[in-house]
């Protein structure tokens, strides 16, 4: 089978799938889910003319240009309207929130009121309407103010609870379950014999599933041995995972079973082997209704190909537009060499030069094991297959961290 191009890949990883079913939820449990239903407003905000200041009501007709007093008559605090009706010569003691009663149509702020008893004494005239909210300034009964397809946040859910929406139709967070693999790994905490190493990229795909809205089924780390593995892939399939997310043992080593297990399991797969570094032997495919996604067991390989098709993929099934990564343009600091067949993603420190322009520092090592340099990286330039050299200065497509 032929390396396969990256944007052929991801187009076919992607081709069918569909937005996952919706649920109800309550509303303190939505912040960071995805929307499936627009939300209209069940009531008008505010609700009636409302003080936006602490102060007087009053008709703005009884201000002359001269010194002006007024009886206060009453009092309105927030909760608690004022019943009667402001007539002339008359004021109403208010308080922000509160209604303005009938009759008035202006707050005299207390700064520019001096009481004495049962008077006051305006100090400085506003203008008609000053400090008057009116009933429907934010919104009305029956807007539409939240639509799909939109990540809540704190300013929707704020929103939400305003229009008196105490639950809210959000998409399934899609269940990934994570499958290491592999006789050398250990968990961290546990103590590796002398041939083995600690499991590091089951904790990368795990909060890169949390942070693109999906829910992480850790599946733990299986030995390299058929019926275990097994095992672990009926597991995801009884736990109904949406997507299966296996951690090495897709290539073609003598201990590379993944691929073969799935098979066996009735995998069907869609293709194998992509044209990148890192992350050649990229496997996926489909068990039942469940999308299987195979990454590299190197972890700096498998972290990029979850930049690059895992978090596209959740995103998909959240109904979530653009989410493939979008290059922006940077300037290299250095020279950079030719590639070859594969796109390349070369790590590099990302900063900006006085003008603001965002300027890439390839590190000079690019090993797919080496961690720090991923976690020291702001970004990737990407280096399409065949890319001529490019001196320093040049304009570079990268993928911001």
């Amino acid at each position: 089978m032929s390396l396969m191009p990256v944007s052929e890949a991801l187009d076919k990883l992607l081709q069918g799938v569909a937005t996952l079913e919706a649920e109800t939820i309550p509303l303190e449990a939505a912040n960071g889910r995805f929307l499936a239903r627009p939300v209209a407003s069940t009531r008008t905000q505010p609700p009636f003319a409302a003080s936006a200041m602490d102060g007087y009501a009053i008709r703005q007709s009884d201000l002359t240009s001269e010194l002006t007093e007024l009886d206060v008559i009453g009092e309105a605090p927030a909760g608690h309207g004022y019943s009667g009706q402001v007539g002339p010569g008359q004021a109403v003691r208010i308080f922000t929130g509160a209604p303005v009663p009938e009759g008035a149509d202006t707050i005299l702020i207390q700064e520019n009121a001096e009481r004495c008893n049962d008077r006051i004494k305006v100090l400085e005239n506003p203008a008609k309407g000053a400090f008057v909210r009116a009933a429907g300034l934010d919104f009305s009964e029956g807007d539409i103010l939240l639509n799909p397809p939109l990540k809540l946040d704190y300013r929707h859910l704020a929103l939400a609870a305003a229009m008196n929406h105490a639950v809210l139709t959000v998409v399934k967070r899609p269940k990934v379950a994570i499958l290491a693999t592999g006789d050398e790994l250990v968990r961290p905490g546990g103590r590796p014999g002398p041939d083995q190493i600690i499991a590091s990229n089951h904790a990368g795909i795990a909060a890169m599933v949390e942070d693109c809205g999906g829910e992480p089924l850790d599946l733990g780390i299986s030995p390299d041995k058929p019926k275990a593995l097994a095992a672990c892939v009926k597991r995801a399939i009884t736990e109904e995972a949406d997507i299966l997310v296996t951690l090495g043992g897709a290539s073609v080593g003598d201990h590379d079973l993944v691929q073969d297990v799935l098979g066996n399991e009735g995998m069907d797969l869609s293709f194998w082997r992509i044209a990148m570094r890192p992350g050649k032997p990229l496997m996926a495919g489909r068990l039942g209704k469940t999308k299987v996604l195979g990454l590299p067991g190197n972890p700096v390989s498998s972290l990029v190909c979850g930049l690059l098709f895992l978090k596209p993929l959740i995103a998909k099934m959240l109904g979530a537009p653009n989410g493939s990564a979008t290059p922006k343009e940077a300037i290299l600091a250095e020279a950079i060499g030719e590639n070859d067949r594969r796109q390349d993603y070369v790590r590099a420190m990302l900063s900006e030069d006085a003008d603001g322009r965002l300027i890439a520092a390839p590190f000079p090592k690019q090993d797919s094991s080496m961690l720090a340099l991923l976690a020291k990286s702001g970004g990737l330039i990407v280096r399409p297959p065949f890319a001529p050299a490019e001196p320093a200065g040049a304009a570079v497509p990268v993928l911001v961290l």
